[in-house]
């Protein structure tokens, strides 16, 4: 069974700098780079949206299978996953197309501004799905649950052709505006769909 599809929108999370640069793949403390990446910060404050849309399914693991409501999905990696789980939260999250635009601007006029608006991007998505799964953890703590770590379509075994599941599930174009094309490429690209299982906290009963 699963439910209704929820939206939710989240204020900016805290931006952790050290996390950009490690997007970007540099070595070191970065200082070097410190004023040109708060640049980019400065131009892109204000452009980010922070949405996601989700819903809940029951959720059961047997082998390689798993069921999360009506879907069913063979994956050695999702079945560890979620062992031991009754219920699972499946969201679709983005920060919008804002940093694509300067992505692309800034491919050919700066291309470290272009990395640095890639690092920002991939740090702000990962930003708002961590502060969803705290909400989450916050809200299943009230039912004595727990939560699992999330886990995306292309992780270890779980085929990327399960976003296809997930958008007909979820509908995150209509609810956030996040489309799949036929590559299974999101657009935003700054956007990321997931699996949450949760299982009974049994120590508290």
């Amino acid at each position: 069974m699963t439910s209704f599809v929820c939206t939710k929108s989240y204020e900016a999370p805290p931006i952790d700098e050290k996390e950009i640069l490690r997007y970007a793949g540099v070595r070191g403390d970065g200082a070097e780079l410190l004023p040109l990446l708060r640049e980019c910060l400065d131009e892109i404050k204000g452009k980010l949206v922070y949405k996601v849309c989700y819903c809940e399914t029951d959720a059961s693991a047997d082998g390689g299978t798993v069921s999360l409501g009506g879907l069913t999905v063979k994956s050695n990696d999702l079945s560890r996953t979620l062992s031991g789980c009754h219920g699972a939260i499946l969201f679709a999250a983005t920060v919008g197309i804002a940093v694509d635009r300067l992505i692309l601007r800034y491919t050919s006029l700066s291309p470290t501004k272009a990395l640095f608006f890639q690092a920002i991007g991939a740090e702000r998505i990962e930003s708002l799905c961590d502060a969803f799964v705290a909400q989450m953890e916050q809200e299943k703590a009230k039912a004595c649950c727990l939560l699992r770590s999330r886990f995306s379509a292309g992780y270890g075994d779980l085929p990327l052709s399960v976003q296809s599941d997930l958008f007909a599930l979820l509908d995150p174009a209509r609810h956030i505006g996040v489309t799949l094309n036929e590559s299974l490429l999101m657009t935003p690209t700054k956007s990321v769909t997931a699996i949450v299982g949760y299982y009974k906290n049994l120590a508290v009963e």
